[in-house]
């Protein structure tokens, strides 16, 4: 057997075995998790080769290019926050993708001044923002890195090059999208012949993805952002059906930026994240909004659900109105997470009635216009997470998306282009009053992505938490976390909780066996109750005094993998 043949052998093995789904996994010194059991394979043997946390996080994004197309990717962007265990130093690092500096507010107004249907808006040039991944992942790897920044980039090389077999979710995904035949490169990878998307288990190659990453190997991210690679993006993008005005400069001028964390306690535990324009503060703002509430004498029922609910109509109705990239908007933050402010706000909860109807913004205190719009972005579930702690107790959550499914339906050098744009307010003013979250020149957009740490009273790592699933990733890790600290569930149970929502309109509830009786029981409270099939996408590793325990959404394929 020849070494491509091997190689082919092991993906498709990889891809068909059954995945340990609900498990958690246990580990005395180190650990990778990761929506992909490959990935994850990948990052733990980075940290087999003495890699520090960085290194597997930044292998295991690249690789995720490959193995979770539709969802993350080079194309693409996103946050991550790193924990240096000797220093206890928090390190936020925003990778989000920015608009050109040719957008306008305008961008996704029809020829009537009314906002583009969703998807009339995200296919195309229009949607394209200018990748971060790249460069986020460099620098996190010159500050925290140990090993060649060409070791990291060789699994998914080879995986591109030798073949990685397709699973059975991103093979669903591809087989119902209507949108990726039309590019004819998508076409060629993931369809046959007749137009019917390849089966689960096929092998795919894209050697023209595995050139691109030899490059970028060689080169660092300068060969993406400067040179072949950034000038097909940029024709890519010109010459779509609704062309885009992403140009060499936007690209070449990209910066990843370190941002202040964001922590407060939660019932004597510290929570921390991202700052703006991540989901954190919203993270933070429901979890403020229900510490005056007893919620362990309402362990996961119907009034805890209602709580729940409630706090987080109250945070989405906040988020609407002040919040987006700081560098723009003096969004106020500390204002919302001000404890005077939450203890005001969490006396608009009705212990036993839902509030009818959406919930107005409150006033918290700063520096900020009192003048917003709420924003109007349409938001769809998609990203995907990456979590690691090495031998030092080293540590990284990252958040990683192209947006959309497949981001904008466009492939360039094997790889999709994000829609990131989309994120932006399609309504640049709201009654008229400017939208804080609309579109302008450099810009990032708002975004749900919630990469969190949590430490113990006694300052402790205790959790390392993310999530795919679009707008809803705030209320996901929230729930993650009020079901380890109030309801004492291990990660695994907390993950697998019900996925209950609000975000300012119907209170969503996970549509499975279980929940039947809890959505009537809220209905009956006043909530309009709306059966949702949503996907979350959580995953995280627990640091217990018996080593580490990784768990991973039982809803999606990732796995937990340590030694």
């Amino acid at each position: 057997m020849t070494g491509r043949q091997a190689a082919l052998l092991v993906a498709l093995l990889l891809a068909l075995a059954p995945c340990a789904r609900g498990q958690e996994t246990r580990a005395a010194h180190d650990m990778v998790e990761a929506a992909d059991p490959r990935a994850a394979a990948i990052g733990r043997d980075i940290l087999r080769e003495g890699g520090s946390a960085a290194d597997a996080a930044v292998a295991m994004a690249v690789s995720l290019t490959i193995l979770e197309p539709q969802a993350a990717g080079i194309g693409g962007g996103g946050f991550l926050v790193h924990w240096a265990a000797k220093d206890r130093r928090l390190t936020a690092f925003d990778g989000r993708e920015t608009a050109p500096a040719a957008a306008r507010p305008d961008r996704f107004l029809d020829a009537d001044g009314k906002p583009l249907p969703f998807f009339d808006a995200v296919i195309g040039g229009r949607s394209v923002g200018v990748p971060g991944m790249l460069r986020m992942l460099a620098l996190v790897h010159q500050r925290f890195g140990r090993l060649p920044w060409r070791r990291l980039i060789a699994p998914s090389i080879a995986l591109a090059a030798h073949g990685f077999a397709l699973s059975p979710r991103v093979q669903a995904l591809i087989a119902r999208d209507r949108f990726l035949p039309r590019d004819r490169a998508a076409r060629a990878l993931y369809f046959l012949p007749n137009g019917t998307a390849k089966p689960p288990g096929t092998v795919i190659v894209n050697p023209t993805l595995a050139a691109t990453l030899r490059d970028i190997a060689r080169r660092g991210p300068d060969a993406f952002y400067r040179g072949k690679i950034a000038r097909d993006i940029v024709a890519t993008v010109a010459h779509a059906a609704t062309p885009g005005d992403l140009t060499a400069a936007d690209l070449a001028a990209y910066r990843t930026k370190e941002r202040p964390t964001v922590c407060r306690v939660y019932r004597r535990y510290r929570v921390c994240g991202m700052g703006l324009p991540s989901g954190d503060v919203a993270v933070l703002e429901i979890l403020g909004l229900l510490q005056p509430f007893d919620l362990k004498s309402h362990i996961a029922d119907v009034t805890a659900w209602h709580l729940f609910a409630e706090a987080s109509r109250l945070a989405y109705a906040d988020r609407a109105r002040y919040l987006a990239d700081p560098d723009f908007v003096a969004a106020p933050a500390a204002g919302l997470l001000d404890p005077a402010y939450l203890a005001a706000r969490a006396q608009l909860i009705d212990p036993v009635h839902a509030h009818p109807g959406p919930a107005a913004p409150g006033e918290p205190a700063g520096r900020h216009s009192d003048n917003w719009g709420d924003e109007f972005a349409p938001e769809f579930p998609s990203t995907s997470t990456i979590t690691a702690i090495d031998r030092d107790g080293n540590a990284v959550a990252m958040t990683v998306t192209i947006e959309n499914d497949f981001g904008a339906r466009m492939m360039v050098r094997g790889f999709f282009l994000n829609n990131e744009l989309t994120d932006f307010s399609f309504l640049p003013e709201r009654d008229g009053r400017p939208v804080a979250n609309r579109v302008e020149p450099g810009k990032r957009p708002l975004s749900a992505m919630s990469p969190t740490m949590v430490f113990a009273p006694d300052g402790r790592l205790f959790l390392v938490l993310g999530s795919a699933g679009g707008p809803a990733i705030i209320d996901d890790v929230a729930k993650t976390i009020v079901g380890m600290i109030d309801w004492h569930k291990d990660l695994e149970a907390a993950i697998a909780l019900p996925n209950i929502d609000n975000r300012n309109g119907a209170t969503e509830v996970e549509e499975r066996p279980d929940t039947a009786a809890l959505a009537a029981a809220l209905a009956a409270r006043g909530h309009v109750v709306q059966m949702s099939r949503r996907q979350s996408g959580l995953g995280g590793i627990a640091v217990t005094r018996a080593g580490l325990v990784g768990a991973f959404d039982p809803r999606r394929e990732g796995a937990a993998l340590g030694d």
